[in-house]
C-alpha cells in the first residue's frame, strides 16, 4: 500500500512538463456525473485550448450501441484537488457528432439564456444552497444512524456538534477545503436539519459560472466520498415521515435589485416567478412532490406564497434586503436533484425576459 500512496501522492510538476485533465460530465440519470483523463503536453488556462473528446454513449444511457460516439466540449477550468499541481479538472457538456446538444446537456440552453444581452446587462447573481445526505454504503441508510433504525428526533442536528449530532465532518471539510483549492466559489458549509445531512453553498456566481461551479463541486463531493466508502445521496426526501427533506435553494440578485429602488424590481420579479409556478415546479427536479409538502420548512409543491424572513413560503426575502429596500431573494422551491443550469437560467429568463 505504501508504493500505491507514494505514487498518488507523486507531484508530475517534478519529473515532466505534462499534466492530466479530467474531463467531467453528466450521464444519463441527469444526475449521475461520469470522468476519464487524459494526457496534456503542458499547462492549459482556457477551456479554448483544450481539445474536444468523445465517449461510448451507449454505456451512460446517452446513445446507441449502433452510434454510440457522443462528443465532449469542454467548458470551465478548475484546479485538481485530487492531482494538484498544473492538472486540472474539465467541467463538459456534450454534442452528437453532428454539433447538437443530446437531451442531458441543459448547460447549452442555459450560456443562450446568458448570453441574452438584456440578460447579460443585469449581471444576474447566484447562490445555490446545496443540501445532501450522506448514506454507509452497504445499508443505504443515513451516516450515524443506527442500521434499521432511527436517531432522536429532529432538533439537535441543525449546526450541531459533537459525536451525537454531527456525522461525516471529515467528507464535509476535506470536500470545502478541496472546492476552495479548486477555484469554486464555495461559501460556507453546515450540518442540516436531519441527521447526516449536510449543506454547502456556492456563491455568489455570475450567469452560467453558477452551474459551472455547483456542478463540479458535486463532482468533487462524489469523489471524496468515493474515499471514504459513504454514499452521497441528492434524493429530496430520502427517508419518509417527519425528517426534512433535501432542497437546493436558489438565491438571486439582478444588478437593477442590487440598486437603490430594488425591492421593487424584486417584488415585480416574485409576481412572475408566481405566475409560472407550475412550469418551474416542473422543472426543479425529479421527487420534490415528497418534499414539497408544507410541512419541514416548505410551501406545498400546489400553492405559491412569498414573504419576509418566512422559511414555509416558495419564496423568501431576507430582512436585511427588506431593510435595505434592495437586494436578493431565495427561490426556496428548487430539489437538491435539480439541475443548476436549468434553475439558474429558468429564474433569469422568467424575471429578465418573461412577458406575462
Amino acid at each position: 500500500m505504501s508504493v500505491i500512496s507514494d505514487l498518488i501522492n507523486l507531484n508530475l510538476s517534478e519529473c515532466t512538463k505534462k499534466i492530466i485533465a479530467e474531463y467531467i460530465w453528466i450521464g444519463g440519470s441527469g444526475m449521475d456525473l461520469r470522468s476519464k483523463a487524459r494526457t496534456l503536453s503542458g499547462p492549459v488556462k482556457d477551456p479554448s485550448e483544450l481539445p474536444k473528446w468523445n465517449y461510448d454513449g451507449s454505456s451512460t444511457g446517452q446513445a446507441s450501441g449502433e452510434d454510440s460516439e457522443v462528443i465532449l466540449h469542454p467548458q470551465a477550468i478548475f484546479k485538481d484537488p485530487f492531482r494538484r499541481g498544473d492538472n486540472i479538472l474539465v467541467m463538459c457538456d456534450a454534442y452528437t457528432p453532428a454539433g447538437d446538444p443530446i437531451p442531458t446537456n441543459k448547460r447549452h440552453n442555459a450560456a443562450k439564456i446568458f448570453s441574452d444581452p438584456v440578460v447579460a446587462a443585469e449581471e444576474p447573481w447566484y447562490g445555490i444552497e446545496q443540501e445532501y445526505t450522506l448514506l454507509q454504503k452497504e445499508v443505504n441508510w443515513p451516516l450515524g444512524w443506527p442500521i434499521g433504525g432511527f436517531p432522536g428526533p429532529q432538533g439537535p442536528y441543525y449546526c450541531g456538534t459533537g459525536a451525537a449530532n454531527a456525522f461525516g465532518r471529515d467528507i464535509v471539510d476535506s470536500h470545502y477545503k478541496a472546492c476552495l483549492y479548486a477555484g469554486i466559489n464555495i461559501s460556507g458549509v453546515n450540518g442540516e436539519v436531519m441527521p447526516g445531512q449536510w449543506e454547502f453553498q456556492v456563491g455568489p456566481a455570475v450567469g452560467i459560472s453558477a452551474g459551472d461551479e455547483v456542478w463540479t463541486a458535486r463532482y468533487i463531493l462524489e469523489r471524496i466520498a468515493e474515499v471514504a466508502g459513504v454514499v452521497v445521496s441528492f434524493d429530496p426526501k430520502p427517508i419518509p415521515g417527519d425528517w426534512n427533506g433535501a432542497g437546493a435553494h436558489a438565491n438571486y440578485s439582478t444588478k437593477s435589485m442590487r440598486e437603490d429602488g430594488g425591492y421593487e424590481i424584486i417584488k415585480k420579479a416574485i409576481e412572475k416567478l408566481g405566475l409560472r409556478h407550475k412550469e418551474h415546479i416542473a422543472a426543479y427536479g425529479e421527487g420534490n412532490e415528497r418534499r414539497l409538502t408544507g410541512k419541514h420548512e416548505t410551501a406545498d409543491i400546489n400553492s405559491f406564497k412569498w414573504g419576509v424572513a418566512n422559511r414555509g413560503c416558495s419564496v423568501r426575502v431576507g430582512r436585511d434586503t427588506e431593510k435595505a429596500g434592495k437586494g436578493y431573494f431565495e427561490d426556496r422551491r428548487p430539489a437538491s436533484n435539480m439541475d443548476p443550469y436549468i434553475v439558474t437560467s429558468m429564474i433569469a429568463e422568467t424575471t429578465i425576459v418573461w412577458k406575462p
